[in-house]
């Protein structure tokens, strides 16, 4: 396994990620199945990294981190059960329901949560319409 540092070209996003081999890497990316989670876009690049080394220190530091990991994950997994038995799931049509709620003024409504390009959190904001940004766990995930 192999683990590079990403940059996506369109939205400057930097990530990691990991693949069975460099081989691996430029079959996927030939094959254009390397995007940015943020933007979609398939102008992925592999930027320069660091090697790891590995010390009693650093596999001390590496301890304590993964535990915070793990309160972290635990706390979102809380906050999306709260999401999603208190709010209405609307899918990709956030940026409408957002507005409709909004310009209806219909607050009596339950709130709402979907998803939303980082474009339209923005108008959603010039509007004056509030949103909230929050990291989302797949139920699938590990």
């Amino acid at each position: 396994m192999i683990k590079y540092n990403l940059n996506c070209k369109n939205c400057n996003l930097n990530f990691d990620s990991w693949f069975a081999s460099s081989t691996e890497f430029e079959k996927l990316k030939k094959r254009k199945l390397l995007s940015c989670h943020v933007c979609n876009s398939l102008k992925i690049e592999k930027s320069l990294m660091m090697p790891s080394v590995i010390n009693k220190i650093s596999i001390r530091k590496d301890k304590t981190s993964s535990k915070k990991n793990v309160d972290i994950k635990k706390t979102i997994i809380e906050y999306q059960k709260f999401i999603k038995k208190n709010f209405d799931y609307v899918g990709e049509n956030f940026t409408y329901e957002a507005r409709s709620l909004h310009y209806k003024n219909n607050k009596n409504k339950k709130g709402i949560y979907g998803h939303a390009s980082k474009k339209d959190i923005k108008e959603l904001s010039e509007e004056g319409i509030e949103t909230q940004l929050i990291p989302w766990i797949n139920d699938k995930e590990n």
